[in-house]
């Protein structure tokens, strides 16, 4: 219930967005973005991301570059500049790879290009992959070098559903190949990039810590059959996952099930994660998925050794909007990337977003007395927030608004903390 008493409360910007719950805040690192994509973390301390737009960007000590280091023409819809990958030796050779849609004439493909990086500037452009099938929709893009040093490619089925069970097509699947673009010599098919196949829009890769499994989020039917059904996958070399012949549940000879699938339910599930820090002890060891029509990130407990969901939870719900990807920084925080932006979604103000997500600091505890205090990130109109039962609604000095009790408010402003 909305009240029609409103404070404004000196809160300090780093205060952040609190969620107690959770032991975390989530902040803002970057905002008024256009759609970003993927994000990666050089070892330099550069961080750099794409925007489906097909503005490549970094923010550097820091801060947000104002200008994109580099611009690319792009495919539209669902494609554009997707997956960016830094090479496992970046720090010698400055290699950058791209996955790129693009037209040529009347059709629409994807490609991986590498690039040499150097002060924010890219050269020596190679295209490793190309041709590979694209559309305005189903174009995968998801790119990561795993353990064993190759890089892992996701692919849709571009609208074209029998490409997903076509050996010979590099359309609906997992691709794998050495970083200078050829194809590894234990790859399942000979002369193939097919690394695993029967997928409609792999959107997320990541390889468990311990067994090194590689683990996989896809795009359900939620469309075209007016189902959902979207997947988590452990991803096995030269095995088949079934699209379009099965989904969800469904069985057949020689095809592999998902460990989890959303049934009539629709996630959209995006970038994933595991994490593996004790920054956010109660964490360690999950793995994380973004969500894009859910709205939340989902957070799974995974016991490999078994391939098996143990427990998974839901946090976030609605507070950030669609989320696109989920990263572990090298600091040992969770980095998230919202995309209200994309067409889909609700604009939240100074939309699109990179959060961060790090636990409640030593500044913070000076006030956990003070509670209850949930805040919500600027840029949400205050008559959209429901405050429970005996909260009032406040606004802070940039005007976002928090909800708290009329005794936790005055105590702030005995602390010293002006109202307006």
């Amino acid at each position: 219930m909305i009240l029609s008493i409103f404070f404004v409360i000196l809160l300090p910007n780093s205060f952040g967005q609190t969620f107690e719950e959770y032991g975390v805040k989530v902040e803002t690192v970057a905002d008024n973005l256009h759609i970003p994509w993927e994000i990666v973390f050089s070892p330099d301390g550069r961080i750099f991301f794409t925007e489906r737009v097909g503005n490549l960007r970094v923010i550097e000590n820091g801060q947000l570059n104002p200008e994109p280091i580099a611009s690319f023409s792009v495919g539209g819809g669902e494609g554009g500049l997707l997956g960016i990958a830094l090479d496992p030796n970046f720090k010698e050779n400055h290699y950058l790879y791209l996955y790129q849609t693009y037209n040529e004439l009347f059709s629409t493909f994807n490609k991986v290009v590498r690039y040499k990086e150097s002060d924010n500037k890219l050269s020596e452009e190679k295209i490793l992959v190309d041709k590979i099938p694209g559309a305005s929709y189903h174009d995968g893009g998801r790119i990561k070098f795993g353990p064993d040093g190759k890089l892992y490619i996701t692919t849709g089925d571009a609208g074209n559903y029998n490409l997903a069970q076509d050996i010979n097509s590099n359309a609906g699947k997992i691709l794998r190949i050495n970083s200078d673009g050829s194809i590894p010599q234990d790859n399942p098919f000979e002369n193939s990039l097919v690394f695993s196949y029967g997928h409609r829009n792999p959107q997320g890769i990541d390889w468990e810590p311990n067994t090194g499994k590689l683990f996989e989020s896809e795009h359900g039917p939620s469309g075209e059959r007016g189902v959902a059904h979207d997947e988590i996958n452990v991803i096995e070399k030269g095995k088949n996952y079934g699209w379009p012949d099965i989904i969800g549940d469904e069985t057949k000879n020689g095809m592999i099930n998902p460990i989890l699938q959303s049934g009539d339910d629709t996630w959209a599930p995006s970038g994933i994660s595991f994490y593996s820090n004790d920054k956010i002890s109660s964490w360690n060891g999950k793995l994380f998925v973004a969500t894009l029509r859910g709205s939340h990130l989902k957070i799974l407990d995974v016991d490999s050794s078994q391939n098996k969901i143990v427990s998974q939870q839901d946090i976030f719900v609605n507070e950030f909007g669609r989320l696109r990807d989920i990263v572990s920084g090298p600091d040992g925080y969770l980095y998230l990337l919202t995309s209200n932006n994309d067409g889909r979604g609700s604009q939240l103000g100074n939309d699109d977003r990179i959060l961060k997500i790090s636990p409640i600091s030593k500044y913070k505890s000076e006030f956990s007395d003070l509670s209850p205090l949930k805040q919500y990130h600027k840029g949400i109109e205050a008559n959209k927030i429901s405050c429970k039962e005996n909260l009032i609604l406040v606004l802070k000095i940039d005007n976002s608004p928090a909800c708290t009790s009329q005794k936790t408010a005055q105590k702030l402003i005995e602390r010293g903390w002006g109202i307006q």
